[in-house]
């Protein structure tokens, strides 16, 4: 009887301390949520140069804002080297989720490896991360978008007609796939002499379109992969004294008033402070356990007088 006393009371010791363990790593867990929670969000925006990305920041900040979380955000001034450096810099500031708007899809791969090796979530917002998989893409539909805007150019300037591209950063998702939806409406119907980048910047949309329109001069019409390009490319034909008809991607308030104006003729649409605003709203889910999208598509639109 005092064995079998003896036996019992060693058995409900054992059930006793295996629940205090099971309570114990319940705690453990759901206080590393906690920290998970309290931990701020990075952004790695590829330009504060582009009103553009200005205004994606602004609606993640003001969504961080609005959610009460700490949202670090840097400015890699599109060069690719800045980006890997400021990543990790936020990696070392122990942030929880990072969202990158990759200044080059390819180049950006290692720096966010580094940061999934680390246990931090990634999102990629407006351009893809090439080579390595992330918990949530974010971005405008910009094949539709780009395939939209040179149905609109053809329409007028008639088919057969003379037409420039001026690309974006070479190996940006945004790059590829504007170009892509953008030949996808153009080949066989437009005449492209010319196809340069241009790299997302007006300066650069200025004087690659003076270069085209030497070479080229009786050229109608440009499709640009952003409206920073559309415009510099509106700068360069008045320059030149040409009636171009000139269409541009994201709608910026500097775009939207060269169309009122007669100097544009359309832009695409997107929703930049939208795609901030739902980065960090699904950067604080992943960072409280809960599962997104993989994608998230935001709709564009063609904007025209």
């Amino acid at each position: 009887m005092k064995r079998l006393l003896t036996t019992f009371l060693a058995f409900a010791m054992i059930l006793s301390c295996a629940a205090c363990s099971t309570g114990t790593n319940k705690e453990a867990s759901e206080a590393d949520k906690s920290a998970a929670e309290n931990k701020p969000i990075g952004l790695s925006v590829s330009t504060l140069n582009n009103p553009f990305f200005v205004t994606l920041a602004d609606g993640a900040k003001a969504k961080a804002k609005n959610l009460g979380v700490e949202l670090n955000v840097v400015d890699a001034g599109d060069d690719t080297a800045k980006q890997t450096s400021d990543i990790e810099d936020l990696i070392s500031k122990n942030i929880s989720v990072l969202i990158v708007n990759p200044v080059d899809s390819d180049a950006v791969a290692p720096a966010v490896k580094d940061a999934k090796a680390k246990g931090i979530k990634v999102i990629s917002v407006d351009r893809a991360v090439n080579g390595e998989e992330v918990d949530c893409k974010i971005a405008s539909d910009n094949v539709m978008g780009a395939k939209l805007a040179g149905e609109y150019l053809i329409s007028l300037v008639g088919e057969k007609a003379k037409v420039a591209e001026l690309q974006g950063v070479l190996g940006a998702s945004a790059t590829v796939d504007r170009g892509e939806g953008f030949h996808k409406a153009a080949d066989g119907k437009l005449n492209i002499v010319a196809s340069q980048t241009a790299n997302f910047n007006r300066a650069e949309g200025l004087n690659v379109m003076e270069n085209m329109l030497q070479a080229n001069p009786d050229i109608k019409g440009v499709f640009a992969h952003n409206d920073e390009m559309a415009l510099g490319a509106v700068e360069a034909a008045a320059a030149a004294k040409k009636d171009i008809v000139i269409v541009g991607f994201d709608a910026t308030e500097d775009a939207t008033t060269a169309i009122k104006n007669g100097k544009m003729a359309a832009t695409v649409a997107q929703k930049p402070d939208l795609m901030g605003a739902t980065a960090v709203e699904s950067a604080v889910k992943l960072a409280k356990g809960e599962t997104v999208d993989k994608e998230i598509p935001v709709e564009v639109e063609l904007i025209k007088k």
